[in-house]
């Protein structure tokens, strides 16, 4: 019976290295590059890269601070247990941990939105049937098992990072150009061009969208192997490998196509393609892109399922949520609740939107993790030796950005 119980209460660890970069990988890059360059293109003009950079510098900031509280606390529902031990506040920590599940959910319903615009490019169905599809499919995958879901995750990531690679190539003769082209990237500096600025901020603001998904990785902390080790390191490859591909790709995007353009399309990365005159044909990029989201999906679904299983355990949700399948070892009930909520969210909102809340909610939690870490090395007394760490500088710098973007995305909604 003892054995029974333990069985039903542990998460299965199978989770390599490797594994966990790449499941980092297919949730930063199918969440947002081959969705959103041409809505942020649309709002930055040929400041897009610009938007895309500043973006990166936030999330390498607040992920670094990730990297240390994961090692300290290697457990589901991460941000949870961080803000948690650091202010001792449940209803705190609670809301926290509702809002990192609500944000895999509208991020979630986000990409299943994308995924079927981008399949409407090829066969005309209504979106409905196409969403709903989309969500349930990928809903069974993960309760099916985590090693099978990351190892789909993993061959869909190396699927990605080819189109990714390929839009380069293919850009090769413009991004050539930069050298001569370089003026036209650099924003105008002085107060009569706060229009300039407020449209690259505001660009920055929905390209973050692209680059949220290592905060993801910390929710399946219970399933890696040597967790403190594994952990730190992998966040800190995806941040820094998203950060170079993004920025390459979004100036072979403006360079290549007219920002405009790129605005209108549902599938930008195949627009560049086809301006680019590649012999690629384009549809197989719109296919790229396609896999790209449905990735997305299937990692944020995983992800929220794990923190609200984490809070179960930790008493911040129903213990009901906390029961893991003895067959799938997989939490089948959070799993469930999270994709019935993803397929309503999916079928009521835009793209834009979607993309727009989930930053705004996750600068709120990035604030809060950093303010966390501040807190946590600012009251011990004695630090070890034996797991990553950062200067305190780093999350004191990260909580001010988190919090002067969020201020900004709030003043824009209301004002703007």
């Amino acid at each position: 019976m003892i054995t029974n119980d333990k069985q039903e209460e542990n998460l299965k660890r199978s989770i390599s290295l490797p594994f966990l970069i790449f499941y980092g990988l297919g949730t930063m890059i199918g969440g947002g590059i081959y969705a959103l360059t041409g809505k942020v293109a649309g709002i930055a003009g040929m400041y897009a890269p610009v938007s895309f950079v500043l973006s990166a510098c936030l999330a390498l900031i607040t992920a670094l601070s990730f990297a240390e509280l994961a090692a300290r606390f290697p457990l589901s529902a991460g941000e949870v247990r961080y803000v948690n031990a650091a202010f001792a506040r449940k209803k705190f920590a609670s809301l926290i941990g509702w809002l990192v599940v609500f944000t895999g959910i509208v991020s979630a319903a986000a990409l299943a939105h994308a995924t079927a615009g981008f399949i409407r490019d090829f066969i005309d169905l209504p979106t409905l049937l196409l969403t709903s599809s989309i969500v349930l499919i990928l809903g069974l995958v993960a309760a099916w098992g985590i090693t099978e879901s990351v190892v789909l995750v993993t061959l869909i990531t190396l699927i990605e990072i080819g189109g990714l690679l390929l839009i380069i190539f293919t850009g090769w003769h413009d991004l050539s150009t930069f050298g001569t082209r370089w003026p036209e990237f650099i924003p105008p500096i002085g107060l009569h061009n706060l229009a300039v600025w407020s449209s690259i901020f505001s660009g920055a603001f929905l390209a973050f969208y692209a680059f949220i998904g290592f905060e993801d990785m910390v929710n399946v902390a219970e399933e890696v192997k040597d967790v403190r080790r594994s952990m730190p390191l992998a966040i800190i490859i995806c941040i820094i490998t998203t950060l170079v591909i993004f920025a390459l790709v979004s100036l072979v995007a403006v360079m290549a196509v007219p920002p405009d353009v790129l605005a209108q399309s549902n599938t930008p990365m195949a627009s560049i393609m086809t301006h680019n005159g590649s012999n690629i044909p384009s549809w197989l990029m719109g296919l790229i892109s396609m896999l790209a989201t449905v990735n997305g999906v299937l990692v944020q679904i995983i992800m929220g399922a794990r923190v609200l299983y984490g809070m179960a355990k930790g008493g911040e949700a129903p213990a009901w949520f906390g029961q893991v399948h003895p067959k799938t070892q997989t939490p089948l009930r959070a799993t469930g609740l999270v994709i019935a909520v993803v397929l309503v969210f999916a079928l009521l909102s835009d793209l834009t939107t979607l993309a727009k809340m989930t930053s705004a909610i996750v600068l709120f939690v990035f604030a809060s993790v950093n303010a966390a870490l501040l807190k946590l090395k600012y009251s011990e007394e004695t630090r070890s030796h034996d797991l990553f760490t950062v200067n305190f500088i780093l999350p004191l710098v990260g909580f001010v950005i988190c919090s002067g973007m969020l201020v900004f995305a709030l003043w824009q909604a209301f004002i703007g």
